[in-house]
């Protein structure tokens, strides 16, 4: 009996060792399937706390708590553009499952580090004519996402700016001819000139010593306004921007939230936050198998007209009642 129990106990050891291991292979398994998403920012966490939140409300939408069943490798380049290519490399390194950029420079840097890893890009112009994909339907490779391709918008922004100020005649236009969808935007804008009796000075910004010479060529031909067109190097900017148009009392109309929100007067563009929500179905569609090339790019379906009665103050300018109901968010 005793060598019976013994060769029981042996036994029992082995299947326990056996249930162990298989149990910790298991548990092993289930660790590596929780997928990881790396996100590439060229700004500061706090820069885009409000985007961020927004994809991680996007994530959880379609079943993803971060921290529990999806991992984020957050990247940011706080300003340094030079640091993307190797931020990049590190997503890549690091073997996560999609790369999500929040705009041009970033999927730039993450188009030259991977071919293989998805991305998935939440705020490009034209990504047609900055070369990530073949088309809007069919992109064609491992990228895809949500394009700000909208120039109609910055011929609505001159009509605002038309209402507020009935007698403008002149505007300056800041813009960087680098920038894939300039071109396209000012055409849509020379057309809402002509129809407005509008003259547009457009002043190319190519570097940040460009600036304030473009404000002195703005003063020096009686601007009565400025309309900034969207730009990484305007928007990494946009504090020296503000300063100058609000010194120079000119009534100025930005692409991007941010400026209004940092003492600018005026924005009607792309709500990206609702962009930024839209991209976690991206990352959800490739988590379960689909491949970049077959997701169309998609376009905006929101807008946000914001205004900063604040600044209007600072200029001495008087928002009309009609224009200020129509704000989606007003700035006191």
């Amino acid at each position: 009996m005793k060598v019976v129990s013994s060769r029981l106990s042996v036994v029992s050891v082995i299947l326990s060792a056996m249930v162990f291991a298989l149990c910790s292979s298991v548990e092993a398994q289930q660790a590596k399937k929780i997928p990881r998403i790396g996100y590439l920012n060229a700004l500061f966490p706090t820069t885009n706390s409000a985007r961020i939140e927004a994809f991680r409300e996007g994530l959880r939408d379609v079943g993803y708590v971060e921290g529990k069943n999806i991992a984020i490798e957050y990247r940011y380049a706080e300003r340094k553009v030079d640091r993307l290519p190797a931020l990049a490399a590190a997503l890549v390194r690091l073997k996560v499952d999609v790369i999500v950029t929040s705009a041009s420079q970033e999927t730039l840097a993450a188009k030259e580090a991977t071919n293989t890893i998805p991305i998935v890009m939440i705020n490009v112009g034209d990504p047609v004519g900055s070369g990530f994909v073949a088309s809007l339907a069919r992109p064609g490779g491992n990228i895809t996402g949500l394009s700000t391709l909208s120039p109609e918008l910055t011929g609505k922004r001159l009509e605002l700016l038309k209402e507020i100020i009935p007698k403008l005649t002149r505007v300056a236009v800041l813009g960087n001819s680098t920038d894939p969808g300039n071109a396209d935007t000012l055409k849509e804008l020379e057309v809402a000139a002509q129809a407005l009796k509008v003259e547009l000075q457009y002043l190319d910004v190519l570097s940040v010593n460009d600036i304030e010479t473009a404000f002195r060529a703005a003063g020096k031909e009686r601007a009565d306004a400025v309309i900034v067109l969207s730009s990484f190097l305007l928007t990494s900017q946009r504090r020296q921007i503000i300063d100058l148009a609000v010194k120079s009392r000119l009534p100025a109309s930005y692409a991007r939230p941010e400026f209004v929100e940092s003492g600018g007067l005026m924005t009607y563009g792309v709500n990206l936050n609702d962009l930024a929500r839209r991209a976690a179905q991206y990352v959800d569609k490739i988590l379960k198998g689909a491949k970049p090339a077959d997701l169309p790019v998609e376009q905006p379906k929101k807008f946000e007209f914001i205004i900063n009665l604040k600044t209007a103050k600072q200029i001495g300018l008087t928002i009309p009642p009609n224009v200020l109901a129509r704000a989606d968010r007003v700035i006191r």
